[in-house]
């Protein structure tokens, strides 16, 4: 699940990691922000040790990352597992996928789309009669394609599910389910936040309806889709489809900091309410998520035409919490490289943890990290946001050494 910034200024709660000092062993020496050749120039081990510590010294309770290359895997951890304990963060851990759940979902869509079984621009009401209405909503101007790059202008309902940012909410409402078609009544009890195709605004409620018209083409559910046509064929074993309240061992402890100077709450239980659907539902592991992602950008799980769709992006604003030339496409996003050209990407987060994997175009190279904290100070959370961009960024562009 990623929560729209907008909304989360508001309550304290932003897209980063926590701000409050770790309980790791030293770091090892970080080198100047702006020396990035000389990040790039060390061994790649090293270099990503580095950029995790970072992360690390900056607040993260917990990180972890996994590189694959052409010439082997890259692995490094940082902090700790728990707070209690003291014990080092697992190699690759069961983690919360978060909304990179939506990239699976997207898949399959486009998988349909090969199949002729829908087209990219059918109107949701065709597929979906009666459910977007209302309050100036209109499934008849609404395409799949604005739902999957986020061009719909629907209203995101995690605003009304989690509408006080308190561990009282948190607790009080953790275990509260709805099913997809009320989530959607939810939505649509507000107006549009743009006429359809007019905009970009990143909104759960568009990935919602997109395992709605799943069910409704195949008369099997998302989760069964993405079991079928992703897991089994790449082998994934350990990815999860079902919204499981608790992550398989081993894993980190998630921890949310709900207000500034307050303390950190374990979260790794997740928040119902939005961490159950087509929009955020699947856990997994790094290893994993990089071969999936690989999979896709090498042109395994989709014909070239879908594909090149998927890859097709809009302009995202700025102000969206993205970096400058970052582009939506259909459950991907595409942001620039230092070094040229770009990488896919998507991320995940919720309560007490901030992930994202990536790769680039041809899927040679592929990263996940995952940083297992999250603070509710802006500018501290800001930070840790531009540490891991840069961590990705140092990743796909050094040298496989």
């Amino acid at each position: 699940m990623i929560i729209r910034r907008l909304w989360l200024s508001v309550g304290a709660l932003t897209l980063a990691v926590s701000a409050l000092p770790s309980a790791a062993a030293a770091a090892l020496p970080r080198p100047a922000a702006d020396d990035r050749s000389a990040q790039r120039d060390a061994g790649p081990r090293e270099a990503l040790q580095r950029d995790a510590d970072a992360l690390r010294d900056a607040g993260v309770t917990g990180v972890a990352v996994r590189l694959e290359t052409p010439r082997g895997t890259v692995k490094a951890r940082s902090g700790v597992r728990d707070l209690k304990s003291g014990r080092p963060v697992p190699q690759d851990g069961h983690l919360r996928l978060g909304s990179i759940t939506k990239t699976y979902v997207a898949t399959v869509v486009m998988q349909l789309v090969g199949e002729r079984r829908l087209s990219l621009d059918q109107p949701v009401e065709e597929l979906l009669p009666g459910v977007v209405s209302g309050n100036g909503n209109d499934g008849r101007t609404i395409t799949v394609r604005d739902l999957l790059r986020h061009t719909s202008g629907l209203y995101d309902y995690t605003r009304d599910v989690f509408p006080d940012p308190s561990a009282r909410t948190y607790f009080a409402k953790r275990w509260q389910s709805y099913r997809p078609e009320q989530l959607v009544a939810l939505a649509m009890r507000h107006k549009p936040d743009f006429a359809a195709g007019k905009g970009w605004a990143y909104s759960n409620t568009n990935y919602v309806l997109a395992g709605m018209i799943i069910e409704k083409l195949t008369g099997r559910t998302w989760e069964q889709q993405v079991e079928d046509r992703i897991l089994r064929p790449l082998g994934l074993r350990r990815t999860d489809t079902r919204a499981s309240p608790f992550l398989p061992a081993p894993h980190t402890v998630n921890h949310q900091q709900f207000a500034e100077g307050g303390p950190l709450v374990d979260t790794t239980i997740p928040y119902r309410p939005f961490d159950s659907g087509a929009d955020g539902a699947m856990t997994g592991t790094a290893h994993e998520a990089n071969r999936f992602f690989a999979a896709l950008a090498e042109g395994r799980l989709l014909k070239p035409a879908e594909l090149a769709a998927m890859r097709t992006t809009v302009p995202v604003p700025r102000g969206s919490g993205h970096p400058a030339g970052t582009g939506d496409g259909l459950g991907l996003f595409a942001t620039p490289l230092s070094c040229g050209g770009s990488y896919l990407t998507h991320g995940g987060s919720g309560f007490g943890y901030v992930m994202r994997t990536a790769t680039t175009a041809d899927g040679e190279r592929t990263v996940t990290v995952s940083a297992h904290s999250r603070s509710a100070d802006p500018k501290a959370a800001a930070r840790h946001e531009d540490l891991m961009r840069e961590l990705v960024d140092n990743a796909l562009c050094r040298d496989a050494g």
